[in-house]
C-alpha cells in the first residue's frame, strides 16, 4: 500500500514505482488520505494522524489485505507508523521516505508554514492561495486538489505530532523497517539510534525530498528488497 504526503496523491507519486519490473506481480493499493486527491472530504473529520491511520486501516480491511507492506512518503510515513502501532495485524513491513518523525519541525517545513495560519484565515482569508503560490509546480499540481480545511488540519496535526512521538513508535516496532533519505537534504537526525533499533536507513545520493521522482530505480529497488 502506497501512502502519499501532505497535499499530495498516492498514484501521482507512486504509480510509476509500482510499475517498475522489480515489483512485477505485486498487488498494489494506492490510497488517498481523507481530504486529498480523489478521497472524500468529510467536514466533521479531525484529520489527525490517528484518524488518518484509522482510515488506512479501514481501506486495508475492505481490501482484505492483512500484513501489508506499507510505503509512506513524508506525512504518509508518519501515518503509516501510527497505523503499524494501532493495527499491527495489518502491517508486515514499513518503507518510509523522508517521513516526519518528530513534532514541531523547523520553519522551512511546509506543514509549519501552513499551521502558522489560524484555520479560518487559511481556508477563507487567503492563506490557501498564498500557499499554492509558494510551492513548486509539482506539489501545486496535487495540493490544489486537496480540501483546504483538510490540508490545514492535517498540517497542524503533523506539527503537533503524537504521544509518544512517531520516532519513539518507530523505534519500538518489531516489523522490518526501511527509511529512505534523500542525499540532497539535511540528513536524518538520530540516524544512529534508528539503526541500532534495527531500522535500515538508506541514503539515496542526488535525491531530494521526493526520492521516488529523483531516483525511481533506487526507490523501486528499496521497496522490492526483502528483509
Amino acid at each position: 500500500m502506497y501512502v502519499h504526503g501532505l497535499g499530495a496523491s498516492s498514484a501521482v507519486y507512486h504509480a510509476h514505482i509500482a510499475a517498475d519490473p522489480a515489483l512485477a506481480g505485486w498487488r498494489s493499493l494506492f490510497v488517498d488520505l481523507p481530504g486529498h486527491g480523489i478521497s472524500d472530504r468529510p467536514a466533521g473529520f479531525g484529520y489527525t494522524l490517528e484518524e488518518h491511520a484509522d482510515a488506512l486501516a479501514a481501506a486495508l480491511d475492505a481490501a482484505g489485505a492483512l500484513g501489508a507492506e506499507v510505503v509512506g512518503h513524508s506525512m504518509g510515513g508518519s501515518v503509516a507508523i501510527v497505523l503499524a502501532v494501532r493495527r499491527p495485524d495489518l502491517v508486515s513491513r514499513l518503507v518510509l521516505t523522508e517521513a516526519n518523525l518528530d513534532p514541531r519541525p523547523g520553519p522551512s517545513a511546509a506543514s509549519s508554514g501552513i499551521a502558522t495560519y489560524p484555520e479560518e484565515e487559511f481556508v477563507r482569508g487567503g492563506g490557501w492561495e498564498r500557499t499554492l503560490e509558494r510551492v513548486g509546480p509539482v506539489w501545486r499540481a496535487t495540493m490544489r486538489l486537496a480540501d483546504p480545511t483538510a490540508l490545514h488540519r492535517s498540517a497542524s496535526a503533523l506539527v503537533r505530532g503524537t504521544e509518544p512521538t512517531m520516532r519513539r513508535m518507530l523505534l519500538g516496532l518489531d516489523v522490518p523497517r526501511t527509511y529512505l533519505v534523500g542525499g540532497n537534504g539535511d540528513g536524518l537526525a538520530g540516524r544512529a539510534e534508528l539503526e541500532t533499533a534495527g531500522v535500515v536507513v538508506r541514503t539515496v545520493p542526488g535525491a531530494g525530498h521526493n526520492v521516488m521522482f529523483d531516483d525511481p530505480v533506487a526507490f523501486a529497488a528499496a521497496v522490492a528488497a526483502q528483509p
